[in-house]
């Protein structure tokens, strides 16, 4: 189930904040920039679909955010339960970071943590198939994909060399809570 906590940045036991419906999500985010919207399919996608089958689903708003951001790159990724370098991904993206261009991701599958570090605050925001997350540039972030990945998320990049990330040095990250996929959700 999709979410959305605010922490203050230094209590990461007791949120300020928490909603799991999609117009309070959004109204929130949209107060610190960040975009948060859900999509339909246009047609069904089969499991292990072609990256191109995937974007033909979703063309219409595809073509809409290259349209409004100039975006010069888009692609799929898919990451199953099992890579064997699964550790070494989830530990690449844990650490506070941040790219100089927008984040964008939206989830065809699975589902996966986006954690931003925004003035005092911090941003907790559980996204799952369906929504799309729009990080601007320079936001402090994380991400984290859980312990057994799984997920096919839709990528939007303005610069060639795609993602691309400065770490803060920070230690905030291993403070907040992580994701923790249940056993019963889907993936």
């Amino acid at each position: 189930m999709r979410r959305l906590r605010i922490f203050e940045e230094t209590n990461p036991a007791t949120p300020v904040f928490t909603s799991s419906e999609q117009p309070a999500m959004a109204a929130s985010l949209r107060k610190i920039g960040v975009r948060f919207e859900q999509w339909q399919a246009a047609q069904p996608i089969a499991p292990g679909a072609s990256s191109d089958d995937v974007l033909k689903a979703y063309r219409h708003d595809v073509d809409r955010l290259i349209a409004e951001n100039g975006f010069k790159t888009v692609d799929v990724v898919s990451i199953a339960p099992d890579p064997p370098d699964r550790e070494a991904m989830r530990a690449k993206f844990l650490a506070e970071h941040y790219h100089k261009e927008d984040e964008v991701r939206f989830f065809v599958a699975g589902a996966g943590l986006f954690t931003l570090h925004v003035a005092d605050r911090v941003y907790d925001i559980l996204c799952e198939a369906g929504d799309l997350i729009g990080v601007p540039d320079s936001t402090t972030h994380w991400f984290d994909m859980g312990e057994a990945p799984h997920f096919v998320a839709i990528r939007f990049f303005t610069e060639p060399d795609g993602w691309v990330g400065h770490f803060t040095g920070t230690d905030i990250a291993q403070r907040f809570p992580r994701y923790e996929r249940k056993q019963t959700q889907d993936p």
